[in-house]
């Protein structure tokens, strides 16, 4: 239930602070006061995307805030199992509280003068969406416009749906046809898919090929790169390696020996001559290394061959290796690693092959599943029918419709004949079942049944919404309806017959209704009247409750659009002194001294 709502620099609105309490609540005033602002303000509740110049002039953000009580029974358990899964913080912070203590929570929706808005519930910033899907669970808006959606069959399914309890059963068949429209999906992916996967498993199993049947090493140009160019010069070396050997260390008088006389002569003074020593140790480290180098070149000559054939193998291995980088744009380092990947995708496309025989098979269980859940839908909703049609035949008659006949027309979606076909399928299981539904009206008699689209005036859709809602009430109970000027397009006549009926509405949910209706507004348990004026070169909207005498004043100007009028003054309290419906079993509801004292102001 809707126990407090606050509006800050929203169009006409400065700051409004409003309660409401159990039963009917109504909002009236004159023209382009801002009653239906404040709806609005509802609807920003709800996610609804904020219109232009809806932020006060002059002020930075507008805000609303809406404070909800949930209903101690299973509809407010249901809620809270839904708020511990996707708001745990704010099912936390009700652990503190007393058995039986209710729970509440705030709404908010900020809209910043650049239009971006911000969304909150109980201060803790949540996504618009989240926020719009928990304000569904809260309170409902009917406007003319929502009026209009009655004659969508989405609706109208909706309606029915929730006059037989079935949410349960709808759940049931959504997740199985969420389900099976998964594997649908990924079954004609490989599929639609098949020929590419074929014709990228044969260029694959090729390239695997090639680079298993070349046999790289990730270090094999490191070791052929140096050898080419040893073979390239190896007759030139060889003469030249030939000579400088022998002159080091092979010919008579070779440079070694002459370098060890050298050695001995120093070596056998430097103890006695100290000037020597240094030369010494450096002749002696020179013969050394040079020792060493000429063991070195006459071992590598020793190994040096002409070999024109290893030369053609060795050039032909790294040109082939070039080739391959070039081809692949890769190092030789990544073609060895492409190698690894290039058989992991093949058995991925080979795997997926496999799998599709299989995922078929998935495919026929989970339609069997889904056909399962739509046809005990359709056999619940065909038992609805006949209890409905009765139901709103009644309630129409009370609200002056008394020679209309209503009726629903209940068929099957998509066609026996394509029931193989994936397409077929895709029109048989709608979003909601696998049945069509049409609300049928003749409003006067002799008249053929007809959609409500092709017949219904805005006055009888108006109480067929009524009629409807009053009938849904008998099997669910708890939540805030919230009615924009439902009675557009009803006569004066009517008037009390609806008034009587959204009061009657309000024995089992919250009813908030904007009317222009006296004999609507005097029956109200409560009654908020919305004024505005120029002060200061601005226009100020505000709300404020009526009692006594300022609600007497008010229903008299609504019916003579004077308050002066005493024979207006004496029919308005005519009007208010219309008897309460009894409610039997009733048990107090939050909101009502307490909304009836709280502050509403501008």
């Amino acid at each position: 239930m809707l126990l407090e709502l606050v509006v800050t620099d929203l169009a006409l609105f400065e700051h409004a602070r409003m309660g409401f309490g159990p039963g009917l609540n109504v909002l009236t005033g004159e023209t382009g006061a801002g009653k239906s602002l404040l709806v609005g303000a509802l609807e920003l509740l709800r996610g609804a995307k904020p219109r232009a110049g809806l932020v006060r002039q002059g002020a930075k953000a507008a805000l609303v805030e809406g404070r909800f009580g949930l209903p101690p029974d299973s509809d407010g358990e249901r809620l809270e199992r839904w708020i511990a899964r996707h708001l745990p913080a704010v099912a936390e912070s009700w652990e503190e509280l007393e058995p039986g203590e209710e729970r509440e929570l705030v709404l908010s929706r900020r809209v910043g003068s650049d239009g971006r808005t911000r969304a909150y519930v109980d201060q803790r910033p949540v996504g618009r969406a989240l926020l719009a899907e928990l304000a569904e669970r809260l309170f409902e808006i009917h406007g003319q416009y929502d009026q209009q959606r009655l004659f969508e069959p989405a609706e109208q399914l909706r309606l029915l749906d929730g006059y037989g309890g079935l949410d349960a059963s709808v759940r049931g068949y959504v997740e199985a046809r969420r389900r099976w429209q998964q594997l649908v999906a990924r079954a004609e992916r490989l599929r639609a898919d098949e020929a590419e996967r074929r014709d990228r498993l044969d260029l694959l199993r090729f390239q695997r090929s090639e680079l298993e049947a070349a046999g790289l090493e990730p270090e094999e140009r490191g070791r052929l790169e140096p050898e080419r160019d040893v073979l390239r010069h190896a007759e030139s070396l060889r003469a030249g390696l030939a000579n400088l050997v022998g002159e080091l260390s092979q010919n008579d008088d070779a440079l070694l020996d002459r370098l060890r006389r050298v050695e001995r002569f120093l070596s056998m003074w430097k103890s006695e001559v100290a000037a020597i020593a240094e030369p010494a140790e450096g002749v002696a480290a020179a013969l050394v290394h040079l020792e060493e180098a000429a063991r070195t070149l006459e071992s590598f000559f020793d190994r040096l061959e002409v070999d024109p054939e290893r030369l053609d193998l060795v050039e032909g291995r790294l040109a082939e290796i070039e080739r391959l980088e070039r081809k692949y744009h890769l190092d030789l380092a990544g073609l060895v690693a492409r190698l690894g990947e290039l058989a992991a995708e093949i058995r991925r496309l080979e795997s997926d092959a496999e799998s599709l025989g299989t995922l078929d098979a998935e495919v026929a269980a989970a339609r069997e599943e889904l056909l399962a859940h739509g046809g005990e839908l359709r056999r619940a909703r065909k038992a609805l029918r006949t209890p409905l049609v009765k139901a709103v035949g009644a309630r129409l008659a009370e609200l002056g419709l008394e020679n209309a006949r209503f009726d629903l027309r209940l068929g099957q979606r998509g066609d026996e004949t394509t029931l193989s076909d994936p397409s077929g399928d895709r029109e048989r299981f709608g979003d909601r079942g696998m049945d069509r539904i049409e609300f049928l009206l003749a409003a006067n008699p002799g008249e053929p049944l007809l959609r409500l689209r092709e017949c219904a005036s805005g006055g009888e859709t108006a109480r067929i919404m009524l009629a409807l809602r009053s009938v849904l009430a008998e099997r669910t109970r708890g939540r805030t309806l919230v009615f924009d000027e439902i009675d557009s397009g009803v006569g004066g006549r009517l008037g009390p017959v609806v008034g009587a009926r959204l009061r009657e509405l309000g024995l089992h949910h919250q009813v908030l209704c904007v009317t222009h209706m006296p004999a609507i507004a005097a029956l109200a348990e409560r009654h908020l009247v919305v004024r505005k004026e120029v002060a200061g070169g601005r226009t100020h909207a505000s709300v404020e409750p009526l009692e006594g005498d300022a609600r007497v004043e008010e229903v008299a100007d609504m019916i003579a659009g004077g308050a002066d009028q005493e024979t207006a003054r004496a029919e308005a309290r005519r009007l208010l002194a219309t008897p309460a419906p009894k409610k039997k079993g009733a048990r107090p509801a939050r909101g009502g001294a307490d909304a009836r004292r709280a502050d509403v102001g501008g």
